[in-house]
């Protein structure tokens, strides 16, 4: 991920996410199946959506944790340089 994109992702997560982060959106989801993380939801950003992140919403502590963020490359997730099948 380009250091450019950083500023982005963080904007975004800040307004995406600071209120009902569990609410369904157009570029925000509910988990189907496992990506080997503990999340249970993804939010898309950036240029074409090709961003993850993927987060965990705490109810009781009124707490967002983002586990990871990954970049899409047509059907391919990239996390840490490594392909997430």
């Amino acid at each position: 991920m380009e250091r450019r994109h950083y500023a982005l992702i963080r904007r975004t997560v800040e307004t995406q996410l600071q209120f009902e982060p569990d609410v369904e959106t157009r570029n925000r989801k509910p988990l189907k199946r496992s990506v080997g993380l503990a999340a249970s939801w993804a939010l898309r950003c950036g240029p074409q959506n090709r961003f993850r992140v993927f987060y965990d919403v705490d109810h009781e502590r009124h707490m967002v944790y983002i586990l990871e963020i990954g970049a899409q490359q047509g059907h391919r997730l990239f996390i840490g340089g490594e392909e997430i099948t």
